[in-house]
């Protein structure tokens, strides 16, 4: 069918486009999500979208920031969801612009199941996600040959009101060559001894990537036994011996 996710649209109804924006760095957009924001008129955009994609946008189109961020959110999901239905009911073109990929730990299945149950069209344009394109700015490979043959990507902060823990990081640690882990900036102490306490040797490296792509990057390493208990947010952390590679590319000897 060509496209990710549609549904027919009713009577005089718009579209709502959810769209990936990358993660950080403008010039990471995909040729279609930039011209899709160029043809929106309402956009619906995230904390962690670069600002200048913002300059490709219609003259006249309405802008409506829906961050969130630690402890706060600018629009709850459910005024996200009722403000993309609303506008395109009333015809217009709504982009819902997320940092990196919508469906990677993003809410962008939500939002357009929601909009696809109210009778509107709905499409999907993919992003890069930070998970791979941030460990990839500083040569780390998710797998290589002859050292990791798999991965995962984990997030490491679950919502508190699904009721039960779906993520066991030491299980899956145990399971793959090369952990990846978003959203723990928070949590990365009680992750690395989960993952030890599951036999996972404390000297694994680990690398840290705060705001990649952003101003304030920072790239730290440190081994599992001697992470911090939580490190600046945003970030992701690469854990395998993936990383140890890297760091003789860079001509790094060690984590520390």
């Amino acid at each position: 069918m060509g496209r990710t996710s549609a549904a027919a649209s009713s009577g005089g109804a718009g579209s709502v486009y959810i769209i990936g924006a990358g993660p950080g760095d403008p010039e990471l957009i995909t040729v279609k999500a930039l011209r899709l924001l160029g043809e929106a008129d309402v956009v619906l955009y995230d904390r962690l979208v670069p600002r200048e994609l913002l300059g490709s946008v219609k003259p006249n189109a309405r802008l409506i920031y829906v961050g969130k961020e630690p402890g706060r959110a600018a629009m709850s999901q459910e005024e996200i969801n009722r403000v993309l239905v609303e506008e395109a009911k009333r015809g217009m073109v709504v982009a819902r612009l997320h940092g990196g990929d919508p469906f990677v730990f993003g809410r962008g299945f939500e939002e357009c199941s929601y909009v696809v149950s109210h009778g509107i069209k709905c499409e999907v344009v993919p992003g890069v996600t930070s998970a791979i394109a941030a460990p990839e700015k500083y040569m780390i490979p998710p797998v290589l040959r002859g050292v990791a043959s798999s991965f995962a990507v984990i997030t490491g902060k679950e919502d508190p009101n699904k009721g039960r823990r779906f993520v066991d990081p030491g299980k899956v640690a145990s399971a793959v060559d090369t952990l990846i882990v978003l959203m723990g900036a928070g949590t990365i102490g009680d992750v690395a001894r989960n993952i030890m306490g599951a036999g996972v040797r404390p000297d694994t490296p680990v690398a840290v990537i705060i705001n990649a792509y952003r101003p304030g990057e920072e790239f730290r390493v440190y081994t599992l036994s001697t992470v911090p208990e939580r490190v600046d947010n945003p970030a992701v952390i690469v854990i395998g011996e993936v990383v140890k590679k890297a760091l003789a590319l860079l001509g790094h000897d060690t984590a520390r």
